[in-house]
């Protein structure tokens, strides 16, 4: 360039001097366009809980998961099981949880406390997953542990899914002119007062009728209590005539059983309603479909 500009004799001085700085200022600025752009580092994980290994595997790459809860392939419990085969599991022992060396640790808000504390004290990041909670707060975790994951965009696909789902269910509801009520009834008669399946099933135009068997939280109820409450519907995760065990046996009892029959029970199965996260719009739907096909 210097060569050239020396070359430059029988050219105007100004004519020369403003040659040579365009290419000087061309030559500087070429390597800062040219310059590549590094994609952000996604952050390693580890779930030691049931409903933290949906989240994850529905929201992160699978080279992020180092490990995942026993559950996570349990097909009865765990919605994303299909998608958890292959994938190493962890004990949720906190020595263990350590030794993975995961940038980031999921645990769930009523897991082992000590272990959480333990963690923590060793500089551990933990992100804290909570259980069934109202369908805004679910949304906004989701929306949260995705950015987290670096991948927000799963997120935003996965909450639009969920809103998509809620308008054909209040879609139900606006054609329903009466609010039947209904108990989220579990093994060993343990009635579902609040979560989200209550909320959406209120949402679809139903009425918890859990306070009128006395439930004021969540909590145990026997048959007779049931009975007195005479909720139109029940709401529980399957229908069969052999128990598998006393818990199960319960919702078989000869007076339920008379007074709920098949087409009295709405039934949504335990994987669609035990976490938050992919399973909602498949929960949302089911439930749609059981409204529209028993309700009346």
């Amino acid at each position: 360039m210097l060569k050239l500009c020396k070359d430059m004799r029988h050219f105007d001085y100004m004519r020369a001097f403003r040659i040579c700085m365009a290419l000087v200022g061309t030559t500087l600025a070429a390597p800062c366009i040219a310059q590549p752009t590094t994609p952000p580092v996604k952050p390693s994980l580890v779930s030691a809980n049931l409903c933290a290994d949906q989240l994850v595997l529905a929201l992160a790459d699978r080279d992020q998961i180092r490990s995942l809860s026993p559950f996570a392939d349990d097909a009865k419990i765990s919605f994303l099981a299909a998608r958890a085969k292959g994938l190493p599991t962890n004990s949720g022992a906190a020595e263990e949880l350590m030794r993975l060396s995961a940038d980031l640790v999921l645990v769930g808000r009523y897991d082992n406390r000590l272990t959480k504390t333990f963690l923590a004290d060793k500089g551990r990041q933990v992100a804290i997953v909570d259980s069934w909670v109202g369908l805004g707060e679910t949304k906004s975790e989701i929306e949260a542990l995705a950015t987290r994951f670096g991948a927000p965009e799963r997120g935003a696909a996965l909450n639009a899914d969920i809103d998509r789902a809620m308008r054909r269910i209040e879609d139900l509801a606006a054609r329903r002119h009466n609010h039947p009520s209904f108990l989220i009834l579990h093994r060993r008669g343990f009635v579902l007062h609040a979560g989200l399946a209550a909320d959406i099933a209120v949402r679809a135009g139903l009425r918890n009728a859990a306070a009128d068997a006395g439930i004021a939280a969540s909590g145990f109820a026997d048959v007779e209590r049931i009975a007195a409450a005479r909720p139109d519907y029940l709401i529980v995760a399957r229908v069969t005539d052999r128990p598998e065990d006393q818990g199960e046996a319960l919702l078989e009892h000869p007076a339920l059983r008379h007074l709920y029959p098949d087409d009295r029970r709405l039934v949504v199965p335990d994987a669609l309603t035990i976490c938050p996260g992919p399973a909602i719009p498949a929960l949302i739907d089911r439930l749609a479909d059981e409204i529209a096909a028993k309700v009346k």
